[in-house]
Parts: structure tokens; sequence; C-alpha cells
């Protein structure tokens, strides 16, 4: 590997006889094992894990579970999958350097990646590299609809996985496994990992995340808003959502941080009564319940008493009640003689938010938006992603992150919205993220879309 440390972002490419292995006529004979080809030994051991099987996902595959070491073992690698290394009977494969890709920025005082090449190639490079040395993992993968969004080699003439296939969940839960679990060996003890998805493929991910991450390292799943209005052409009902699973390395050793209080939160505070302590919201006095000794008088500005309504109680004792009448915290409207409120201090509140499993598109962006970040510079993008995640989507994940100094990897980049995402995150709360993104050249996404969107945020 070739890293050299200085304010850049590198462009890393596998061997160039890897793209001239991809546009060859080169073929390799899938193994089709079936059955009938398996050892007694081979079909007791598959029975076991079937039966063994800790959340009930069971899905075909072509070899024995003890064969999916996928760096050791090339039986449980499609032919897409082995290194041309591997075929020549060289080393294992480096990466190399292109020096004149090279993005540099006064601004940035970090090394960021990208590598050039197949996800499952990346992964395995890094493996020997970043063993335990990522944050945060973002990963945006094909969702398996059968609109040609998924590939995987089979008798299928184009390559994608249609939905009429028999094997398609299998073979996409192939594909992830893989990939997981090598991805898995490259999180910190502290670290998390975030997967967008919906409908097509959720079940059957969130089985295979609790099988490789644990079940109970589980965090939850985020339910993102990407449509701002629901869809007329939808038959029953309009799907605006999809979904981001979180898993941590350790829950034990996992933390958020706060997310920053909105505007729309914050726009809730006023300050009617012009209180030297700032602005502040409205706040019951009353609970709705009866309790004993929960009723007693209150006297008004203007020699008005109130008492709590019937069938309520008021929160606080006598005591407490006339203890925040004297500190000025009671207020009885524009007139002196309204029902008392309590007055909630911006000041006193917790300066952040617990993150919801709700992520709104007012707050986050939404499909559309992040089609138009795309076709500012690449006005083919839409044939390439029909559904882009927003920065400001990635970003929101980032943000939960405490470690400002976080190494984020995105394994399936895509058009680089993580890198874009770390970048303006780091230029808005002075952090020092670093990203690694890992993307393949088809239809030029790499060297068209990914490389130039990186160099237009860098700037």
């Amino acid at each position: 590997m070739l890293f050299h440390f200085v304010p850049k972002t590198i462009y890393f490419k596998g061997e160039e006889e890897y793209n001239t292995f991809r546009k060859s006529k080169i073929t390799m004979a899938k193994k089709h094992i079936n059955y009938d080809g398996w050892s007694k030994e081979e079909l007791i051991k598959e029975l076991k894990r079937i039966k063994e099987t800790t959340y009930g996902l069971v899905w075909h595959r072509d070899v024995p579970q003890e064969k999916i070491d996928v760096l050791i073992n090339p039986d449980a690698r499609t032919p897409e999958e082995m290194f041309v290394n591997e075929v020549a009977g060289k080393p294992f494969p480096v990466l190399k350097e292109v020096k004149n890709k090279e993005v540099v920025s006064n601004k940035d005082n970090q090394t960021h990646i990208l590598i050039e090449g197949d996800n499952y190639h990346s992964l395995a490079v890094l493996n020997f590299t970043h063993q335990e040395a990522i944050d945060v993992i973002y990963i945006d993968p094909p969702y398996n609809t059968g609109n040609n969004d998924f590939i995987y080699t089979d008798k299928y003439k184009s390559g994608y996985v249609i939905k009429e296939d028999p094997f398609r969940h299998s073979k996409w839960l192939s594909f992830m496994e893989k990939r997981l679990k090598l991805a898995k060996n490259l999180i910190k003890k502290t670290g998390v990992i975030f997967i967008s998805i919906d409908d097509n493929e959720f079940a059957q991910l969130k089985l295979l995340c609790d099988e490789i991450y644990g079940e109970l390292n589980f965090i939850s799943t985020i339910v993102w808003q990407r449509s701002y209005s629901p869809k007329n052409q939808s038959k029953r009902i309009s799907v605006d959502h999809e979904y981001i699973l979180a898993y941590a390395k350790n829950i034990e050793k996992c933390d958020f941080a706060l997310l920053p209080r909105t505007d729309k939160m914050n726009a809730r505070y006023k300050n009617p009564d012009k209180d030297p302590r700032g602005v502040w919201k409205p706040g019951d006095l009353v609970a709705n319940e009866e309790r004993k000794n929960g009723h007693y008088l209150i006297t008004g500005l203007h020699g008005d008493t109130f008492d709590s309504p019937s069938g309520k109680h008021w929160s606080y004792s006598k005591e407490r009640m006339f203890g925040l009448q004297k500190d000025g915290r009671l207020y009885f409207g524009k007139n002196g003689k309204a029902f008392p409120s309590l007055k909630q201090f911006l000041t006193e509140v917790q300066q952040g938010r617990k993150a919801s499993t709700i992520f709104l598109h007012d707050e986050v962006g939404h499909t559309d938006e992040a089609k138009k970040e795309l076709r500012s510079f690449f006005e083919q993008s839409d044939k390439l992603f029909s559904t882009p995640k927003p920065t400001k989507l990635i970003k929101q994940l980032l943000r939960l992150i405490e470690n400002k100094n976080a190494l984020v990897l995105d394994y399936m980049a895509g058009s680089g919205t993580t890198g874009q995402a770390v970048l303006s995150l780091n230029n808005k709360d002075g952090g020092e993220r670093r990203f690694i993104l890992c993307t393949n050249n088809e239809e030029n996404i790499c060297t068209d879309i990914c490389h130039p969107g990186i160099k237009k945020a860098n700037f």
C-alpha cells in the first residue's frame, strides 16, 4: 500500500491488470455444488448449522458454511470476487496511488482516501491495513428491487437479479454477508455501522446483521422520510420512507452525542414579559389526576385566585409553588389575569437533544434534494442514481459520533456523498474527520462523479 500522509485526498486504484481482466472475455467456471457432491462430514455440519441458526436466517449457499471465510478459501467467491493476481498466481494485490488525481486543500489538514475498485476487493485489502481502525461505516447497498439495481453473476444474461429469480434473496444475502463480515473486522470496539435499506430486503438484512454483529449490538432502526409529498402513482399506500439500520461493534462501548437543537425547537421560546433571564416557553402546572392535598389557592398579580381544575391537581407542593411564584416563574398572561403557566427558560434546557428514530425530510433532506446536488456537476446522474442520499442525511448520522476526529468508511460510495458530508461537517464544526471511500468505475462513476464531487466539496 502507498500512504503519503499530507493534507490531501489520495486517489487509489487497483493494479491495471484488474481492469483489463474485467473488460476481457475471461470467465471462470462457477462451482454449482449440489448436495450430491458433498461429503458426509460436510452434510452433517450443514444440517447442524441449519438446526443451530440463532435467528432462523437460512438461505441457499453453494458451499458449506465453513468455506465462507472469503480471505482464505476462494471457493466461497463468485468469479467477479476473485482477484486477478490469484488467477495469475501472483501475490495478494495492493493499491497504487494515482498521483495526478490527488485533491489538495489548504483548509483540510487531514488525509482522505478514495479507492477505485470493487468493494469486495477494497474491503479485503483494508483488512490488512485498517483492522479495528474505523470509527463509523455508512453504506447504501443495492436494494435488490428487481429493477436492474443488483448484479450477481448467474444464468440471466444481463447479470441483474430479476424479481422472478427464485434465489433472488439468497444471492443478495450471500453478497452482503461476505462484505459485512469483512467490514466488521475494520470497526473499532467503540465503532458503529449504518446501513440504508428499503422494504425489499429490510427483514432479511436485520436478521443477517443480528447474526454477524449480534442482536444485543443492535442500536435502532431509523426511519428516513425520503419524500416530501405523497406519490400519487402509488396503487395503495404511498411509500415515502426508507430505513437505516444502526449496529454497534460493542454496545457497551458505544456512546452517541446529542444532536444540536433545531431552529423549530428554539422558536417555541419567547420573552413576552422581557424577563432578564432570557427567552422561555410556558409549561403546565397541573397533572391530569386527583391527588390528596393537590388543591390550594394561588393569588395572581391583581388579587385573582386560582385553583387546579376539577379532576386535576397542582404538580408541585404548596411550598414549592409559592417558591416558584416568588422567583417570578409563574406567568399570568399579558393582562395578569390568565390561568398561570410555568416559565421554562432556554438557558436551563439541555443544550442538545437525543436523536429520534424518525428523520424528517425538513431536517435531513429528501431524494429530490439529493438529485439536485448530483445534477449540479453531472447531468446524467439520474440514470445512475435513482434514489441518492442527501448530504444532510449523512451529516446527521456523523453528528451522532462524539469523536470529531473519526475515521469514516463508505465501501459502496457511489457518488461520494459520504465524503462530501465529512468535508462539509468538518468545515462547519471544526472537526478533523477523515474518510475512506471505495467505489468501482462502472459508467465512469468514480472518475466522472465521485472524484469531481470530492474535489468540489474540498474547496
